[in-house]
C-alpha cells in the first residue's frame, strides 16, 4: 500500500470543506482505480486523483470545480476598432 503525505491529506481536506454538506449526484471511478470524480447536485465537481511523484512516490490530488453563481454585477467591456 502507497503511503501518502500528510500535507498532501491535509491539502485535500480543505478543498473538500468546500463542498461540506453537498449531496452527491453521481460518482464515476476511472478503470484503473487511480481517479474518482464526484458530481454534486449542486453542479460543483471533485475530481480526486492519485499519481506518482518524480520519486515515485503517491501523491494524492484533489480538484473542486464549484458551479458558476448567478451572473451579477458583471462589467461589460466593448472594444471599437481604431
Amino acid at each position: 500500500m502507497a503511503s501518502i503525505s500528510l500535507h498532501d491529506l491535509r491539502l485535500v481536506s480543505d478543498a473538500l470543506l468546500a463542498l461540506r454538506g453537498a449531496t452527491i449526484g453521481g460518482a464515476v471511478m476511472r478503470g484503473d482505480l487511480r481517479q474518482l470524480r464526484l458530481e454534486f447536485t449542486n453542479g460543483s465537481l471533485a475530481v480526486l486523483r492519485i499519481d506518482a511523484d518524480a520519486d515515485g512516490r503517491a501523491r494524492l490530488e484533489l480538484d473542486v470545480i464549484r458551479a458558476p453563481g448567478e451572473a451579477s454585477n458583471q462589467l461589460e467591456v466593448r472594444f471599437e476598432n481604431a
